[in-house]
């Protein structure tokens, strides 16, 4: 009895296995059909987004220059920092990465303020939670550096900062290096700005 018990839960799972191997090209042609009208969604540098030049701010070409106003009140273009490397940061409160990268950003400036390195760290305010939210959250983690406020949104726009935070390393003639997406530590930091002149 227990071999026929045996035998049958054999063929059983032989043919589950069948029949499991059987659907898996419908599984994989579904699941390409999906990936493929998610891949749609995805805007390439080749597509275009109204008002939105996707090549103005690529590696090698010159940053474009804004003016925004800093959270203290005063204006600040990026031009005003050509002649010192700079990290263009954009970020929100209510982002958990931008929140851990926050301390690292600052030790990072405290260090290397003196050595050529600005940190100018646009606040997404039109996606954020008001100016006494991001005054909070700059008094918490003792912020003092620059915090220009993107308050209508078109600098992150013209920036890509489709994903926060998102930051550009820009040399000291106004070119971008490089740009990095996610949180950076110290390390990160120093190894983006130590290659570049």
């Amino acid at each position: 009895m227990n071999k026929n018990l045996l035998s049958v839960a054999i063929i059983i799972l032989a043919i589950a296995i069948v029949f499991v191997n059987l659907l898996d090209p419908f599984k994989k042609e579904a699941s390409e059909e999906k990936s493929n009208s998610d891949t749609e969604e995805v805007v390439s540098a080749d597509e275009e987004i109204p008002g939105v030049d996707l090549s103005e701010v690529e590696e090698g070409k010159m940053a474009p220059d804004f003016e925004l106003t800093t959270l203290s009140g005063e204006t600040v273009r990026l031009s005003d920092y050509k002649g010192k490397k700079v990290i263009l940061n954009f970020w929100a409160t209510w982002c958990p990465p931008c929140r851990a990268e926050m301390p690292h950003m600052q030790n990072f400036y405290e260090k290397n303020k003196d050595k050529g390195i600005e940190v100018v760290a646009v606040n997404l305010t039109n996606m954020d939670n008001g100016k006494k939210e991001i005054e909070e959250f700059v008094k918490d983690f003792g912020l003092t550096f620059d915090i220009p406020l993107d308050e209508d949104g078109d600098i992150g726009m013209q920036y890509q900062a489709f994903t926060i935070p998102t930051s550009y390393i820009i040399d000291t003639n106004g070119r971008i290096a490089s740009k990095f997406i996610g949180p950076m530590d110290e390390l990160t930091m120093k190894n983006l700005t130590k290659e570049i002149e």
